[in-house]
Protein backbone atom coordinates (compact mmCIF):
# COMPACT_ATOMS: atom_id res chain seq x y z
CA UNK A 1 0.00 0.00 0.00
CA UNK A 2 2.90 2.55 0.82
CA UNK A 3 4.37 1.72 -2.56
CA UNK A 4 1.37 2.23 -4.46
CA UNK A 5 1.39 5.79 -2.78
CA UNK A 6 4.58 6.67 -3.37
CA UNK A 7 5.89 7.51 -7.03
CA UNK A 8 9.39 8.53 -7.98
CA UNK A 9 10.17 9.80 -4.37
CA UNK A 10 7.36 11.77 -3.79
CA UNK A 11 3.92 11.46 -2.05
CA UNK A 12 0.80 12.10 -4.08
CA UNK A 13 -2.66 13.69 -2.76
CA UNK A 14 -5.59 12.81 -4.88
CA UNK A 15 -6.47 16.87 -4.18
CA UNK A 16 -4.27 18.96 -6.38
CA UNK A 17 -4.45 23.08 -6.47
CA UNK A 18 -6.70 25.29 -8.66
CA UNK A 19 -3.22 25.57 -10.61
CA UNK A 20 -2.01 22.19 -11.80
CA UNK A 21 0.48 21.48 -9.44
CA UNK A 22 0.84 19.74 -6.44
CA UNK A 23 0.83 21.19 -2.87
CA UNK A 24 4.25 22.34 -1.31
CA UNK A 25 3.26 20.21 1.85
CA UNK A 26 2.30 17.26 -0.27
CA UNK A 27 5.89 16.99 -2.43
CA UNK A 28 9.40 15.13 -1.17
CA UNK A 29 12.13 14.90 -3.71
CA UNK A 30 14.12 11.80 -4.59
CA UNK A 31 17.15 13.66 -2.94
CA UNK A 32 14.99 13.79 0.34
CA UNK A 33 15.02 10.91 2.82
CA UNK A 34 11.65 9.21 2.46
CA UNK A 35 9.20 9.99 5.42
CA UNK A 36 8.46 6.14 7.34
CA UNK A 37 5.27 8.09 8.70
CA UNK A 38 1.86 7.43 7.27
CA UNK A 39 -0.28 9.54 6.55
CA UNK A 40 1.90 12.01 5.21
CA UNK A 41 2.21 15.42 6.76
CA UNK A 42 -1.17 17.57 5.52
CA UNK A 43 -1.20 19.96 2.58
CA UNK A 44 -0.34 23.37 3.11
CA UNK A 45 -2.52 26.19 1.50
CA UNK A 46 -2.35 27.18 -1.91
CA UNK A 47 -0.47 30.15 -0.99
CA UNK A 48 2.75 28.67 -0.92
CA UNK A 49 5.18 29.09 -3.54
CA UNK A 50 5.27 27.22 -6.86
CA UNK A 51 7.64 24.99 -7.68
CA UNK A 52 11.28 25.89 -8.95
CA UNK A 53 11.08 26.83 -12.48
CA UNK A 54 7.28 27.53 -13.12
CA UNK A 55 6.25 31.09 -12.98
CA UNK A 56 3.91 32.26 -10.14
CA UNK A 57 0.04 32.83 -12.05
CA UNK A 58 -1.89 35.45 -10.41
CA UNK A 59 -5.51 34.21 -8.74
CA UNK A 60 -8.16 33.62 -11.13
CA UNK A 61 -10.61 36.52 -10.89
CA UNK A 62 -14.50 35.59 -10.40
CA UNK A 63 -16.56 36.57 -13.52
CA UNK A 64 -19.08 39.00 -12.74
CA UNK A 65 -22.03 39.11 -15.15
CA UNK A 66 -23.45 42.59 -14.75
CA UNK A 67 -27.07 41.99 -15.01
CA UNK A 68 -30.06 44.72 -16.37
CA UNK A 69 -30.47 46.87 -13.29
CA UNK A 70 -26.28 47.94 -13.67
CA UNK A 71 -26.65 48.63 -17.11
CA UNK A 72 -30.13 50.87 -16.21
CA UNK A 73 -28.03 52.63 -13.89
CA UNK A 74 -25.69 53.60 -15.95
CA UNK A 75 -27.75 54.96 -18.60
CA UNK A 76 -29.93 56.53 -16.39
CA UNK A 77 -26.90 58.44 -14.92
CA UNK A 78 -25.59 59.24 -18.73
CA UNK A 79 -29.22 60.51 -19.74
CA UNK A 80 -29.18 62.72 -16.41
CA UNK A 81 -26.08 63.96 -17.49
CA UNK A 82 -26.54 64.70 -21.10
CA UNK A 83 -30.10 66.44 -20.43
CA UNK A 84 -28.62 69.22 -17.62
CA UNK A 85 -25.27 69.77 -20.79
CA UNK A 86 -25.98 69.31 -24.07
CA UNK A 87 -26.98 72.73 -24.52
CA UNK A 88 -23.88 74.03 -22.51
CA UNK A 89 -21.83 71.62 -24.22
CA UNK A 90 -22.48 72.23 -28.13
CA UNK A 91 -21.97 76.37 -26.78
CA UNK A 92 -18.23 75.11 -25.75
CA UNK A 93 -17.77 72.96 -29.07
CA UNK A 94 -19.14 75.18 -31.53
CA UNK A 95 -18.12 78.40 -29.92
CA UNK A 96 -21.80 79.40 -31.15
CA UNK A 97 -24.71 80.62 -28.70
CA UNK A 98 -27.35 78.14 -28.86
CA UNK A 99 -30.64 78.02 -27.22
CA UNK A 100 -30.62 76.02 -23.94
CA UNK A 101 -33.34 73.65 -24.43
CA UNK A 102 -34.48 71.02 -22.22
CA UNK A 103 -36.86 68.79 -20.64
CA UNK A 104 -39.37 69.90 -18.37
CA UNK A 105 -37.39 67.46 -15.59
CA UNK A 106 -34.02 69.54 -15.34
CA UNK A 107 -33.86 71.71 -12.75
CA UNK A 108 -32.82 75.21 -13.13
CA UNK A 109 -33.17 76.45 -9.18
CA UNK A 110 -30.49 75.59 -6.66
CA UNK A 111 -31.31 72.44 -4.87
CA UNK A 112 -31.57 74.98 -1.41
CA UNK A 113 -34.71 76.49 -2.75
CA UNK A 114 -35.78 73.79 -5.28
CA UNK A 115 -39.83 74.17 -5.35
CA UNK A 116 -40.59 77.73 -4.07
CA UNK A 117 -41.34 80.87 -6.06
CA UNK A 118 -38.43 82.62 -4.81
CA UNK A 119 -35.84 80.16 -5.79
CA UNK A 120 -37.72 80.33 -9.58
CA UNK A 121 -37.36 84.05 -9.32
CA UNK A 122 -33.75 84.30 -8.01
CA UNK A 123 -32.83 81.93 -10.92
CA UNK A 124 -35.01 82.80 -13.68
CA UNK A 125 -35.21 87.00 -13.36
CA UNK A 126 -31.57 87.29 -15.30
CA UNK A 127 -32.99 85.72 -18.54
CA UNK A 128 -36.38 88.23 -18.88
CA UNK A 129 -35.76 91.70 -19.79
CA UNK A 130 -38.01 94.93 -20.30
CA UNK A 131 -38.60 95.81 -23.84
CA UNK A 132 -39.84 99.31 -24.75
CA UNK A 133 -40.59 99.79 -28.58
CA UNK A 134 -41.48 103.20 -30.64
CA UNK A 135 -43.84 103.56 -33.81
CA UNK A 136 -45.69 106.38 -35.72
CA UNK A 137 -48.59 105.03 -33.74
CA UNK A 138 -47.09 105.52 -29.96
CA UNK A 139 -44.87 103.63 -27.77
CA UNK A 140 -45.59 100.08 -26.27
CA UNK A 141 -43.87 98.31 -23.25
CA UNK A 142 -43.86 94.44 -22.96
CA UNK A 143 -41.31 91.78 -21.76
CA UNK A 144 -38.88 89.22 -23.58
CA UNK A 145 -36.97 85.97 -22.74
CA UNK A 146 -33.51 85.63 -23.72
CA UNK A 147 -32.65 82.39 -25.01
CA UNK A 148 -28.78 83.21 -26.10
CA UNK A 149 -25.93 84.86 -24.41
CA UNK A 150 -25.19 87.20 -27.16
CA UNK A 151 -28.55 88.61 -26.99
CA UNK A 152 -31.46 86.60 -29.11
CA UNK A 153 -34.62 87.47 -27.61
CA UNK A 154 -38.31 86.22 -27.62
CA UNK A 155 -41.35 88.61 -27.00
CA UNK A 156 -44.48 88.72 -28.60
CA UNK A 157 -45.13 90.05 -32.23
CA UNK A 158 -47.72 93.01 -30.92
CA UNK A 159 -44.96 94.19 -28.77
CA UNK A 160 -42.56 95.02 -31.67
CA UNK A 161 -44.91 95.34 -34.51
CA UNK A 162 -44.45 98.11 -36.74
CA UNK A 163 -41.56 99.23 -34.70
CA UNK A 164 -39.44 101.93 -35.46
CA UNK A 165 -37.01 101.85 -32.30
CA UNK A 166 -36.56 99.26 -29.67
CA UNK A 167 -34.91 99.25 -26.88
CA UNK A 168 -33.98 96.29 -23.77
CA UNK A 169 -33.48 96.86 -20.24
CA UNK A 170 -31.88 94.04 -18.48
CA UNK A 171 -32.41 92.60 -15.25
CA UNK A 172 -28.75 94.37 -14.04
CA UNK A 173 -30.47 97.89 -15.55
CA UNK A 174 -28.18 97.44 -18.64
CA UNK A 175 -29.78 99.18 -21.83
CA UNK A 176 -29.13 97.83 -25.13
CA UNK A 177 -30.69 98.92 -28.81
CA UNK A 178 -32.35 95.97 -30.70
CA UNK A 179 -32.91 94.93 -34.25
CA UNK A 180 -36.14 92.78 -35.01
CA UNK A 181 -35.01 90.00 -36.63
CA UNK A 182 -38.44 88.19 -37.83
CA UNK A 183 -41.96 88.27 -36.75
CA UNK A 184 -44.83 86.11 -36.86
CA UNK A 185 -48.54 87.36 -36.69
CA UNK A 186 -49.89 84.08 -36.92
CA UNK A 187 -48.44 82.94 -33.85
CA UNK A 188 -48.02 86.21 -32.09
CA UNK A 189 -44.25 85.48 -31.71
CA UNK A 190 -40.91 88.14 -32.65
CA UNK A 191 -37.25 87.42 -32.17
CA UNK A 192 -35.46 90.31 -31.68
CA UNK A 193 -31.26 90.79 -31.55
CA UNK A 194 -29.52 93.08 -28.95
CA UNK A 195 -26.46 94.93 -30.27
CA UNK A 196 -23.26 94.23 -28.93
CA UNK A 197 -24.27 91.95 -26.20
CA UNK A 198 -22.48 89.16 -25.02
CA UNK A 199 -22.03 86.90 -21.59
CA UNK A 200 -25.98 87.28 -21.17
CA UNK A 201 -27.77 84.30 -19.05
CA UNK A 202 -29.84 82.27 -21.72
CA UNK A 203 -33.63 80.83 -20.01
CA UNK A 204 -33.85 77.36 -20.13
CA UNK A 205 -36.54 76.13 -22.63
CA UNK A 206 -38.96 73.32 -21.27
CA UNK A 207 -41.63 71.23 -22.38
CA UNK A 208 -44.98 72.67 -22.77
CA UNK A 209 -46.26 69.30 -23.40
CA UNK A 210 -45.67 68.14 -20.20
CA UNK A 211 -47.37 70.42 -18.18
CA UNK A 212 -50.07 69.72 -16.34
CA UNK A 213 -53.88 70.99 -15.42
CA UNK A 214 -53.02 72.33 -11.73
CA UNK A 215 -49.44 72.53 -11.21
CA UNK A 216 -47.48 74.86 -9.82
CA UNK A 217 -46.24 78.49 -11.82
CA UNK A 218 -44.31 81.65 -11.80
CA UNK A 219 -44.72 84.33 -14.05
CA UNK A 220 -42.26 87.38 -14.47
CA UNK A 221 -42.05 90.47 -16.86
CA UNK A 222 -43.09 93.93 -16.79
CA UNK A 223 -46.34 94.90 -16.21
CA UNK A 224 -47.09 98.80 -16.11
CA UNK A 225 -43.08 99.29 -16.56
CA UNK A 226 -42.35 97.47 -13.40
CA UNK A 227 -39.50 95.80 -14.09
CA UNK A 228 -38.78 92.14 -13.16
CA UNK A 229 -42.36 91.69 -11.30
CA UNK A 230 -42.72 87.95 -10.14
CA UNK A 231 -46.00 86.63 -9.65
CA UNK A 232 -47.38 83.24 -9.13
CA UNK A 233 -50.15 80.62 -9.80
CA UNK A 234 -51.01 77.06 -11.21
CA UNK A 235 -51.71 76.44 -14.61
CA UNK A 236 -55.57 76.77 -15.31
CA UNK A 237 -56.21 75.13 -18.55
CA UNK A 238 -54.14 73.53 -21.80
CA UNK A 239 -55.14 74.10 -25.34
CA UNK A 240 -57.49 77.18 -24.85
CA UNK A 241 -58.53 78.79 -28.23
CA UNK A 242 -56.94 82.46 -27.87
CA UNK A 243 -57.82 84.94 -31.01
CA UNK A 244 -55.70 87.62 -31.36
CA UNK A 245 -55.23 90.83 -33.22
CA UNK A 246 -52.98 91.15 -36.14
CA UNK A 247 -52.94 94.54 -37.17
CA UNK A 248 -50.22 96.90 -35.94
CA UNK A 249 -51.51 100.33 -35.73
CA UNK A 250 -54.51 98.78 -33.60
CA UNK A 251 -51.77 96.61 -31.50
CA UNK A 252 -49.48 100.09 -30.60
CA UNK A 253 -53.07 101.89 -30.04
CA UNK A 254 -53.58 99.52 -27.42
CA UNK A 255 -49.86 99.82 -26.05
CA UNK A 256 -50.04 103.20 -25.97
CA UNK A 257 -53.35 103.41 -24.41
CA UNK A 258 -51.65 101.74 -21.41
CA UNK A 259 -54.70 99.22 -21.89
CA UNK A 260 -53.51 96.05 -22.69
CA UNK A 261 -53.97 94.69 -25.88
CA UNK A 262 -57.19 93.36 -27.81
CA UNK A 263 -58.41 89.12 -27.90
CA UNK A 264 -61.01 87.00 -28.16
CA UNK A 265 -62.15 84.35 -26.07
CA UNK A 266 -65.16 81.97 -26.33
CA UNK A 267 -66.56 84.18 -28.92
CA UNK A 268 -66.59 87.44 -26.58
CA UNK A 269 -63.90 90.38 -27.00
CA UNK A 270 -61.97 91.94 -24.19
CA UNK A 271 -59.30 95.20 -23.81
CA UNK A 272 -61.08 96.10 -27.10
CA UNK A 273 -61.95 95.32 -30.56
CA UNK A 274 -59.36 92.52 -31.98
CA UNK A 275 -60.45 94.20 -35.55
CA UNK A 276 -60.91 92.47 -38.94
CA UNK A 277 -56.96 90.61 -38.99
CA UNK A 278 -56.54 88.27 -36.47
CA UNK A 279 -55.10 84.49 -35.30
CA UNK A 280 -56.11 82.26 -33.41
CA UNK A 281 -53.60 79.60 -31.23
CA UNK A 282 -53.86 77.15 -28.46
CA UNK A 283 -52.82 78.65 -24.76
CA UNK A 284 -52.32 77.68 -21.88
CA UNK A 285 -54.63 79.45 -18.86
CA UNK A 286 -52.98 80.51 -16.11
CA UNK A 287 -54.24 82.62 -12.92
CA UNK A 288 -51.24 84.23 -12.24
CA UNK A 289 -51.36 87.70 -12.55
CA UNK A 290 -50.58 89.26 -15.76
CA UNK A 291 -51.14 92.96 -16.57
CA UNK A 292 -50.11 95.17 -19.62
CA UNK A 293 -46.28 95.04 -19.66
CA UNK A 294 -46.19 91.30 -19.09
CA UNK A 295 -46.28 90.73 -23.11
CA UNK A 296 -43.50 88.27 -23.86
CA UNK A 297 -42.48 87.06 -20.70
CA UNK A 298 -42.44 83.72 -19.33
CA UNK A 299 -44.51 81.46 -17.34
CA UNK A 300 -42.52 79.36 -16.33
CA UNK A 301 -42.29 75.96 -14.29
CA UNK A 302 -41.04 75.35 -10.42
CA UNK A 303 -37.65 73.83 -11.87
CA UNK A 304 -37.26 77.00 -13.35
CA UNK A 305 -37.78 76.06 -16.89
CA UNK A 306 -39.83 78.16 -19.66
CA UNK A 307 -43.22 76.67 -20.30
CA UNK A 308 -44.63 79.25 -22.45
CA UNK A 309 -44.60 82.95 -23.57
CA UNK A 310 -47.33 85.49 -22.14
CA UNK A 311 -49.21 87.15 -24.34
CA UNK A 312 -52.95 88.24 -23.18
CA UNK A 313 -55.08 89.01 -20.50
CA UNK A 314 -58.68 88.99 -19.53
CA UNK A 315 -60.18 91.95 -17.58
CA UNK A 316 -63.64 92.76 -16.67
CA UNK A 317 -63.39 96.69 -16.87
CA UNK A 318 -65.66 98.05 -19.71
CA UNK A 319 -62.72 100.65 -20.41
CA UNK A 320 -59.44 99.43 -21.94
CA UNK A 321 -57.81 102.31 -19.91
CA UNK A 322 -58.05 100.76 -16.54
CA UNK A 323 -58.18 97.12 -17.52
CA UNK A 324 -56.64 95.04 -14.87
CA UNK A 325 -55.50 91.43 -14.29
CA UNK A 326 -58.57 88.83 -12.54
CA UNK A 327 -56.59 86.11 -12.73
CA UNK A 328 -57.42 84.88 -16.59
CA UNK A 329 -54.44 85.02 -18.23
CA UNK A 330 -52.78 82.94 -21.14
CA UNK A 331 -49.45 82.05 -22.66
CA UNK A 332 -48.32 80.66 -25.98
CA UNK A 333 -46.50 77.38 -25.45
CA UNK A 334 -42.93 77.37 -25.10
CA UNK A 335 -42.98 74.18 -27.75
CA UNK A 336 -44.97 76.79 -30.28
CA UNK A 337 -41.94 78.95 -29.88
CA UNK A 338 -39.38 76.51 -30.37
CA UNK A 339 -41.03 75.56 -33.49
CA UNK A 340 -41.07 78.66 -34.77
CA UNK A 341 -37.38 79.63 -34.03
CA UNK A 342 -36.11 78.79 -37.24
CA UNK A 343 -38.19 80.54 -39.19
CA UNK A 344 -37.92 84.07 -37.15
CA UNK A 345 -34.35 83.33 -37.15
CA UNK A 346 -34.64 83.27 -41.58
CA UNK A 347 -36.09 86.78 -41.21
CA UNK A 348 -39.53 85.57 -41.59
CA UNK A 349 -41.85 89.04 -41.84
CA UNK A 350 -45.43 88.50 -41.23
Amino acid sequence: MTESLRRNGEYEHAQENPYGTPYQGARQHASSPVNPEWPPPPAQPPTAAFPEGQPAQPPRRRTVRRGPVALLAAVAIVAAAVGGGTAFGIQELTGSDTVASTSSSTNVVPSSQKGTVAGVAEAVSPSIVEINATSAAGSSTGSGVIITGDGEIITNNHVVSGASSVKVTTSDGKQYTAEVVGTDSSKDLALIKLRDASGLKAATLGDSDAVKVGQQVVAIGSPEGLTGTVTSGIVSALNRDVTVSTDEGQQQQQQRQGGGWPFEFGGQEFNGDTGSSTTTYKAIQTDASLNPGNSGGALIDMNGNIIGINSAMYSSAESSASAGSVGLGFAIPINTVKADLAKLRAGADG
